[in-house]
C-alpha cells in the first residue's frame, strides 16, 4: 500500500535548482513512486494537484512544499531524508571555504571593491534583483541581470541609471551573454570570431551563435539586453547602448541583432540607429515578413564572404507519415524559438492555428518558472506535457527544442529520448521533430544528443527554422 505525505514549511525559501535536485533524489529512492519539493507558487501547486497531492489551501509562494508518495515501508525513510537532502543540495562545492581566508563579501559593492571586475551577474529572486543591480552600477560595473519577474519600472530605472554612468544593463531576464569569450548564464561553447550579437532573446542568441559556429565563423561578444528591451515601455535602451559598444570595438566586423517580436516603433528606432553605425547590422526578428534566425545567419555569412553550409540534421531510420488532419503541437523551452516556429507555421498553415488544433507553448515563460527552474534545467513540466499531447488522438506532430550549453541540463536526451520513443511506440501516425541548439564542444555533446534523439525516432535539426518547416510539411502530409 502506498501513502502520501505533504508538508508545508512557512517561509522556507530554497532556490529552484536546489529543489529540483532534492525532488530527483527523493524520486530515486526505493519505494518512492512520486516526489516533489517546490515553492508553493501557482504553477507548482497545479503540478502537485495533477500528481494527486492535496496541498493545504493556505500555502503561498513564499512557502516550501515537500510531497512524497511511497510504499508504507519507504515513506518514513524518505521523510527523514528530506532535511539531509536539502542541506546537501544547497552545500557549496568542496573548497568553498578556506581556513584563515577573509569572510565572503555580503554586498555587491563590497565584492566589486575586492577585484578588478567590469561585469556583475545578478541572479536572485526577481523582487530582490533591483537593489543588487543598482549597487553594482554604483560600483561602476556593467550588470547582467539573470533574474526574471523584475517589474518593468525597475528595469527602466536601472537602464537609465546605467546610461548616466556610461554602463550597460543586460537584462532583466537575460539568460545568455558572452563577454570576451567568457559565457555567462546559458551559453554555448563557440569559437571566437568577428560577429557581435545584440540579443533581446536568450535562446535566439544561442541559435545564432551555434549556427555561426557550425559555419566555421564565431562570435566576438554576445550582449543580451533582456526580452522586454524592445518593448514600447523600455524602448530599446540597452540595445542602443550595446550597438554603440560593439560598433566601437575594432574586432567586431558585423553585428547581428536578434529579438523576440519587437514593438514596431522600437524596431524602427533601432533600425535608424543601426544605419548610423560604421559596422553593418543584420536583423533576426521572428515576425512575419522578416528573416528567420537561420536566414539572418546566412545573410551575415554572405556579408563576411563566408560559405553558407548545409546545416546539420539527423534523420531517423524510418520516415514519418502523419494522417491528414492531425495537429502540430510545439513544446518549447526557448521563447524565441517558439515564436519563430509559430510564425513559420502560421505562414504555411494559416493564421487560425488554434482553431485548427495547433498549439505552441513556451515552458520558459515567467508563468512556468516562478518558484521552479527553467525547463532548460528541469524538464519535468515539458515531459508531462509531451505525454499528454502524445495521448491526444488529434496530435500528429510533436515539435520540441533542446538547448545545450553551460548551465543547461547535463544530459537532456537521457530523459527526452525515452519519452519520445515511448510516445512513438504507443501511437501510430505520430511524428517527433527536434530542434537541437548546440555545438560539438558543448558539455552535453551536440552529436551524441542528436544521435540519441534520432535513434528514438525523432528527426533532428540544428536549424530551428528548418525543424519547424519539416514539422509543417509532415502535418501537410509530406513524408519526412
Amino acid at each position: 500500500m502506498s501513502a502520501d505525505w505533504v508538508e508545508v514549511r512557512r517561509g522556507g525559501y530554497r532556490d529552484s535548482v536546489t529543489l529540483m535536485r532534492v525532488s530527483r533524489l527523493l524520486a530515486e529512492r526505493p519505494d518512492v513512486a512520486a516526489a516533489m519539493a517546490a515553492m508553493a507558487t501557482g504553477p507548482n501547486l497545479e503540478l502537485l494537484a495533477r500528481m494527486g497531492f492535496a496541498v493545504p489551501a493556505e500555502a503561498g509562494p513564499a512557502d516550501l512544499v515537500v510531497a512524497i508518495r511511497a510504499e508504507d515501508g519507504g515513506l518514513g525513510a524518505a521523510r527523514e531524508a528530506v532535511d539531509v537532502l536539502l542541506a546537501e543540495a544547497a552545500r557549496p562545492p568542496d573548497g568553498g571555504g578556506v581556513l584563515g581566508a577573509p569572510p565572503a563579501p555580503r554586498t555587491t559593492a563590497s565584492a566589486a571593491a575586492r577585484g578588478d571586475a567590469s561585469v556583475a551577474l545578478v541572479s536572485v529572486p526577481g523582487p530582490h534583483a533591483f537593489p543588487e543591480a543598482m549597487d553594482a552600477l554604483d560600483a561602476g560595473l556593467n550588470v547582467m541581470v539573470f533574474s526574471d519577474n523584475v517589474p518593468v519600472a525597475q528595469e527602466i530605472a536601472l537602464k537609465e541609471a546605467a546610461a548616466r554612468r556610461g554602463l550597460i544593463v543586460m537584462g532583466p531576464d537575460c539568460g545568455t551573454a558572452v563577454v570576451g569569450g567568457v559565457g555567462l548564464g546559458f551559453a554555448n561553447a563557440v569559437r571566437p570570431g568577428p560577429v557581435g550579437v545584440v540579443a533581446a532573446s536568450g535562446t535566439g542568441a544561442q541559435q545564432v551563435m551555434c549556427l555561426l559556429d557550425a559555419a566555421g565563423a564565431g562570435v566576438r561578444h554576445v550582449l543580451g539586453v533582456g526580452g522586454r528591451d524592445l518593448s514600447p515601455e523600455v524602448s530599446g535602451r540597452s540595445a542602443l547602448s550595446a550597438l554603440a559598444a560593439l560598433d566601437a570595438d575594432p574586432g567586431a566586423e558585423l553585428i547581428v541583432l536578434v529579438s523576440k517580436p519587437p514593438a514596431p516603433q522600437v524596431a524602427d528606432l533601432i533600425r535608424e540607429a543601426a544605419r548610423r553605425l560604421d559596422t553593418p547590422v543584420v536583423f533576426a526578428l521572428p515576425t512575419p515578413g522578416e528573416d528567420d534566425l537561420t536566414q539572418a545567419v546566412e545573410k551575415a555569412l554572405k556579408a563576411l564572404g563566408l560559405t553558407v553550409p548545409q546545416w546539420p540534421r539527423w534523420d531517423p531510420a524510418e520516415p514519418a507519415r502523419v494522417p491528414a488532419g492531425r495537429a502540430l503541437r510545439g513544446l518549447f523551452a526557448g521563447g524565441t524559438l517558439r515564436d519563430e516556429a509559430e510564425v513559420i507555421a502560421r505562414d504555411a498553415l494559416g493564421w487560425d492555428l488554434e482553431a485548427r488544433g495547433h498549439r505552441f507553448t513556451d515552458f520558459g515563460d515567467d508563468a512556468y518558472t516562478r518558484g521552479r527552474a527553467h525547463p532548460m534545467i528541469d524538464p519535468t513540466l515539458r515531459l508531462e506535457a509531451l505525454a499528454q499531447e502524445a495521448a491526444d488522438a488529434a496530435c500528429g506532430v510533436l515539435l520540441l527544442d533542446v538547448v545545450l550549453g553551460h548551465g543547461a541540463e547535463p544530459d537532456p536526451a537521457a530523459s527526452l529520448a525515452p519519452a519520445v520513443a515511448a510516445a512513438l511506440r504507443d501511437r501510430s501516425g505520430l511524428a517527433a521533430v527536434v530542434s537541437l541548439c548546440g555545438t560539438p564542444a558543448d558539455p552535453q555533446g551536440r552529436d551524441r544528443q542528436a544521435e540519441a534523439l534520432r535513434d528514438a525516432g525523432a528527426a533532428v535539426f540544428a536549424s530551428n527554422a528548418q525543424a519547424a518547416r519539416h514539422a509543417v510539411a509532415l502535418v501537410e502530409g509530406v513524408p519526412g
